[in-house]
């Protein structure tokens, strides 16, 4: 119930809605608008790739080495985000901040992005999709991309003041995700409000399973 559903104050109650999909609480950091079905991935860790492996020291003799290094990482760093654009990915979810240069190849390519998801939108994306985190450093960075999420619309939502991401992911299971908007005059007020619909949809759903046992 925390992740489908968005207080925002203010506002009247009679402004409450129900909306398909799921809203995030979060701003893109990149936007790129794209028509018709999309491919997204979710990823756990930082796109740019370090200098060198936890607990290892990387030693440089000069400057000239450190800025043949600071290259290559930029380069392995665009081939990454052209290799999503040729698996035809579209959105990139990530639950860490990703580097500079990783938003701006992937404003260059054409994919949005979204930073500093919660683990439990991460948990409920996954469990709505079906997808795994896609982890690129493996043993095969090129290799096809098949831990991707699809969806019908990916659009930025302004609900009050602040700003989110409005997303229709494709369920692959029987749930169909919907986001609940409350609004209210204040917080408090919206918190009441959460707090009474999380416990008739508790006593809802404690009742169906009563039923199906009998």
């Amino acid at each position: 119930f925390a992740a489908l559903h968005a207080a925002v104050p203010g506002l009247p109650l009679a402004s409450s809605t129900v909306l398909p999909g799921v809203v995030l609480s979060r701003d893109f950091t990149a936007y790129c608008p794209a028509e018709g079905e999309l491919r997204a991935v979710l990823v756990t860790e930082p796109l740019r790739p370090a200098l060198t492996a936890p607990g290892v020291e990387f030693v440089v003799d000069s400057e000239g080495q450190y800025q043949a290094s600071l290259r290559w990482i930029t380069r392995r760093t665009e081939a990454l985000v052209k290799h999503l654009q040729s698996n035809n990915v579209k959105l990139l979810l990530s639950s860490t901040k990703q580097d500079e240069v990783v938003i701006y190849y992937a404003k260059l390519y054409g994919i949005s992005v979204v930073e500093c998801l919660l683990s439990e939108e991460m948990a409920l994306i996954s469990e709505i999709t079906g997808v795994s985190p896609y982890a690129p450093f493996g043993d095969n960075m090129y290799r096809e991309i098949t831990e991707t999420a699809v969806a019908s619309f990916c659009q930025p939502l302004l609900l009050g003041s602040k700003r989110c991401v409005h997303i229709g992911f494709t369920s692959v299971c029987a749930f169909q995700p919907h986001c609940l908007i409350l609004c209210g005059p204040v917080d408090a007020v919206n918190e009441q409000h959460a707090a009474a619909l999380q416990e008739a949809f508790i006593m809802l759903q404690q009742l169906f399973d009563q039923t199906v046992d009998q």
